[in-house]
């Protein structure tokens, strides 16, 4: 019997919560303001423009709690503006320094465009506000938006302290309904660390789905009838999907993935670290070498790089957009053969990799969903949409697990952060019992001391942490911001304990770390 298929193509925005205004200008705030020029004013350009020709594209993205707190910060609005008019200026000056090389004065000017475009986009048409955005295509049936943990906290290592699980959900839920405006039907879990207490915290949640990487269904109990291609509820009730591993692995593999072809920009040759430093004074706050966005080079060898050619990028996206659309029609083909049931190859992707890691992903994405709607092995989707439309038809527990090297744990616990989980653990204890303690006596005071001492915790069990501790890179700035916000919730627990008054301490902790203005810190009851 024939069935029809499905493809769920799903985005994971996520960037960890950095805001400094005690700064005028700070490195790390960067990686927000890349991420708005590079990856998410090109994907919304390319989502609107589908929806104006109405193109029928659907796909899921999440947009994680701190990612949304920082896009409706109006600081970081204002600090993002001046970051895209600073490209605009460098971009500027590298057009007079290259006007008589014709090939570098073409990505120049290039690149010139292209900031006065994103300039546009994010000032003038969407008025900074990227939330509405992105909420305007949901509304339009184009986009499923889903929310994850509040902080991105890898929920596997919280398993001693379920209410501080429980917290991490049923905040970023909240938040997510603040921003835009309903509850969200799935959830990412963060870096896809699943354990089996989990299902029952999502199903008190009221979240219908989540995901989980293809060896938690594979070795999941009982074995699996439909492999990794159909959805499954847990004993709990929620249901479950799994990461395609085939899918996957042709957009992130380093070696057989379409981004590391030599056509594609290479994204670590930016004029920041190439040019001397006599021309970069007048380019960079202070002098100092950063990125700047502007790469002249294409990904070929490690020494002489040839430049890059924009046209010649372009048409093998088309080349390889071609490809994934034919390998997800054979696939489907095959398993519509294979399952008496419809199947659904869910592919999940860090959002940054389409614009930021991978400066073409945006086009690539753009043409996948155009040749998709023109094909008939299958019809794109979102989870939620599957559910409505197919039964679930086994119950089964999941293989605890990760999406992390390896499958499981050791991304975010190894020699490298294995110190912050004693620290974090004591936080989470203290917590949970000076919520319980003050849950029927708290003052306004009071109160604005438990919200503070929840943001200090959740931004304190950030995964990022631990990943960039990890991976060495930004290692000393991760460090300084966990113990930052260890001690900040140690000062304002002892504070609170102790009946100590220190206004200007709270204060202080309110004005750097403002995530989530309306927490509610009785879930850690």
């Amino acid at each position: 019997m024939q069935t029809d298929g499905h493809l769920a193509l799903l985005l994971h925005a996520h960037l960890p919560f950095v805001r400094h205004p005690e700064y005028e200008d700070f490195l790390e705030e960067e990686w927000l303001f890349e991420a708005i020029a590079e990856t998410y004013l090109p994907l919304l350009k390319v989502f609107f423009q589908l929806a104006e020709e109405e193109i029928p594209f659907r796909l899921t993205m999440t947009l994680t709690p701190t990612l949304c707190g920082m896009l409706r910060d109006p600081l970081l609005q204002l600090r993002a503006v001046r970051y895209l008019e600073r490209c605009i200026e460098i971009s500027k000056k590298e057009m007079e320094r290259t006007a008589e090389d014709s090939r570098l004065l073409e990505l120049a000017c290039f690149y010139h465009s292209r900031f006065l475009e994103a300039r546009q986009l994010y000032v003038e048409k969407w008025g900074c506000d990227l939330i509405k955005a992105f909420s305007t295509l949901e509304q339009a049936g184009h986009l499923e938006l889903i929310t994850s943990a509040a902080t991105h906290g890898f929920l596997p290592l919280m398993e001693a302290f379920p209410e501080t699980m429980r917290a991490q959900i049923r905040i970023g839920i909240d938040y997510h309904l603040e921003c835009f405006g309903n509850r969200p039907k799935g959830i990412w879990l963060p870096e896809c660390g699943y354990v089996p207490s989990i299902d029952k915290i999502l199903l008190e949640a009221d979240l219908r789905w989540f995901v989980v990487d293809a060896h938690g269904a594979l070795y999941g109990q009982p074995r699996p009838r439909f492999a990794i291609f159909s959805p499954y509820y847990t004993p709990h009730g929620p249901a479950f999907f799994a990461r395609d591993r085939e899918s996957s692995k042709q957009v992130w593999s380093a070696r057989e993935g379409y981004p590391g072809d030599s056509a594609y920009r290479d994204f670590y040759r930016d004029i920041g670290y190439d040019l001397p430093e006599g021309i970069l004074k007048g380019y960079l706050p202070h002098g100092h070498r950063r990125g700047t966005g502007i790469k002249y080079h294409r990904i070929t060898g490690t020494q002489d790089k040839d430049l890059y050619q924009r046209g010649r990028a372009i048409a093998m996206v088309h080349r390889h957009a071609q490809d994934f659309v034919e390998n997800r029609m054979r696939q489907m083909d095959s398993l519509r053969n294979l399952l008496p049931i419809a199947p659904v190859v869910l592919s999940p992707f860090d959002a940054e990799l389409f614009g930021h890691w991978w400066f073409e992903g945006p086009e690539f994405l753009d043409l996948v969903l155009r040749k998709s709607t023109l094909q008939k092995s299958y019809r794109l989707s979102t989870p939620t949409e599957y559910l409505n439309r197919h039964p679930t038809l086994q119950i089964l527990s999941p293989s605890p697990s990760s999406w992390g090297n390896n499958g499981y744990w050791e991304v975010w616990l190894n020699p490298h952060n294995s110190w912050i989980y004693p620290h974090l653990h004591m936080a989470a204890r203290r917590m949970t019992e000076t919520a319980r303690q003050f849950q029927d006596k708290a003052t306004a005071n009071d109160e604005r001391i438990l919200c503070q001492m929840a943001r200090e915790l959740l931004l304190a069990q950030s995964s990022d942490w631990a990943f960039l501790m990890k991976t060495g890179t930004a290692r000393n700035y991760s460090t300084v911001r966990t113990k930052n916000h260890v001690l900040r919730f140690t000062r304002l627990y002892e504070n609170l304990r102790n009946g100590v008054e220190d206004s200007s301490f709270l204060q202080e902790c309110e004005s750097c770390d403002n995530l989530f203005p309306h927490l509610n810190w009785r879930y850690y009851l």
